[in-house]
């Protein structure tokens, strides 16, 4: 077994770094890879200092398999070493080892997580780290501010051999995905998977069922992924987001989501079920 696979977070660095560790160094929401290795890959080094370049802020994450795993926030303007490059995630998607883009995916939205949350909010005072766990702590209110998280819901809706899509107005030309949106203070994921439906497309739907999800750091969100069926109405396109949406068959698609994303692990287990697979030359990065 690869000993990459298994990842432990952890909240207590080792005493000492004597081994190689993983270092998921970010210069605003851009990464730091190895662009000369193939796969691209992340630095590993037993001390990042070996790299001379500034940190503004460090996190320890856990463990990667065998090593340890830390993110920083990096000095804006500094280039980078001689053969390596700063990208982001999305670009990173299928170029970097699966494991590592999880972990960098929780890298970045804890570095972020703790560049916006230096002062409190309540009353002003500079914000500590507690100890006991992942959270920013006010010495002076006891404010807690922990890492943002944004669950939002992503639905197939089918209908015999057919399935639902839609076109948002901030899509590359021609992509079309699954209905998806954020879930409402107060809010079932159900009852957020019928709201977003009728609202973009005027549909009811039924047979609401559980898929899957994914961390989506794009810039914190939790896709929580559903399949349903198609109950009753007539696509109404009343969302000012929604430019186009209608109903495709397996021999009728066209441009999808690339595969970093859930809405295509969705599209693609609705034409597995129609004994059809989609072709890479449908294919949309995000």
């Amino acid at each position: 077994m690869d000993e990459r696979k298994t990842f432990i977070p952890g909240l207590v660095p080792p005493k000492d770094q004597l081994k190689p560790a993983w270092w998921f160094a970010f210069q605003g929401r851009e990464l730091l890879v190895d662009s000369q290795s193939s796969p691209v890959t992340i630095p590993c080094l037993v001390d990042f200092e070996e790299l001379r370049l500034k940190a503004k802020g460090q996190h320890y994450l856990g463990q990667l398999g065998s090593r340890h795993c830390y993110a920083l926030e990096l000095d804006e303007g500094n280039p980078p070493p001689p053969g390596m490059t700063f990208q982001g995630l999305r670009h990173l998607y299928g170029q970097v080892d699966e494991d590592l883009f999880q972990v960098a995916g929780r890298a970045v939205q804890i570095v972020e997580w703790d560049r916006i949350n230096q002062f409190c909010s309540r009353c002003g005072h500079r914000m500590g780290n507690r100890q006991t766990e992942r959270a920013k702590e006010c010495p002076q209110c006891g404010l807690l501010k922990f890492p943002r998280l944004s669950p939002a819901i992503i639905v197939l809706v089918e209908h015999g051999h057919q399935l639902l899509l839609a076109r948002a107005r901030h899509f590359p030309p021609g992509l079309h995905s699954v209905i998806a949106g954020f879930v409402e203070p107060g809010e079932t994921l159900e009852g957020a998977v019928r709201r977003e439906v009728q609202e973009e497309v005027g549909l009811t739907i039924k047979d609401i069922r559980y898929f899957g999800s994914q961390p989506w750091p794009f810039p914190d969100s939790l896709m929580i992924g559903f399949i349903a069926t198609y109950e009753s109405g007539e696509i109404c396109l009343d969302d000012p987001e929604i430019e186009d949406a209608g109903w495709f068959t397996a021999d009728n698609l066209p441009s999808l989501p690339g595969k970093i994303s859930i809405a295509r692990k969705l599209i693609d287990w609705f034409l597995a079920k129609q004994g059809k697979s989609t072709g890479d030359n449908r294919e949309k990065a995000g």
